[in-house]
């Protein structure tokens, strides 16, 4: 990240985008606003496939976010696309099949290195296995399993702030170590007005999916 120029960004990736991926978006925006980083973080979602492409949020996602005063009614759905692995800096898969997934279509160490489960952010579980650090699907249940995966964010979302507060302050001291004795340069933040007025305005992309051999590879993946 260029912190003169460009802000931080993060993406929550699961299958859909209607369900745990948006909520953990909406989730994230609000606390890096709270902690005053609103202007040089940017938050979005996708699902690793095309299956909900253009919908909206799920309503029960949707309802619970709203207890908290977190709108979604901007949101659409969409399918990630190839070209996210070098424009964002940090990518949270929501469950272990996300994660999987993501990793075998990473085209570089690079990328790699920025692909993580959202739940190893929470000290509970960051010593875990991705295995154990999965959100699952609440499409098929009911209120209680929407507030499950509340909790379950909520719990690592501390632990996302502070890791991009420490990114954007390494860049930031390198940055002025490479300007030293030049004022600081402004952070634009045109993209970042751009993209909060355009919400989730990109068109569903294609990949191809994989096979990727976890442990839950056998069970059956619900759409959201």
């Amino acid at each position: 990240m260029n912190s003169t120029t460009s802000p931080y960004r993060v993406i929550a990736v699961c299958t859909g985008n209607i369900c745990r991926s948006p909520m953990a978006e909406l989730m994230l925006s609000a606390a890096f606003a709270e902690a005053g980083l609103g202007d040089l973080v940017i938050v979005d979602s996708a699902g690793t496939t095309a299956y909900e492409a253009g919908r909206p949020i799920d309503p029960r996602a949707a309802r619970k976010l709203t207890t908290h005063n977190l709108l979604s009614d901007r949101h659409i759905a969409r399918e990630w696309r190839a070209e996210w692995y070098a424009e964002r800096h940090l990518i949270l898969a929501l469950d272990v099949d996300h994660y999987g997934w993501l990793r075998a279509s990473a085209p570089d160490d690079q990328a790699l290195s920025r692909i993580r489960m959202l739940r190893s952010f929470d000290p509970a579980l960051a010593d875990g296995d991705p295995l154990e650090q999965g959100i699952e699907d609440p499409w098929y249940g009911g209120h209680d399993d929407f507030e499950a995966v509340w909790d379950q964010v909520q719990a690592a979302v501390p632990g996302i702030v502070r890791y991009v507060q420490d990114a954007i302050g390494q860049d930031a001291l390198a940055a002025a170590g490479n300007d030293a004795g030049n004022e600081a340069a402004p952070v634009r933040m045109d993209e970042h007005r751009a993209r909060n007025g355009k919400r989730h305005s990109h068109p569903a992309g294609s990949s191809p999916l994989h096979n990727v051999q976890v442990q839950d590879s056998q069970q059956v993946r619900s759409i959201s």
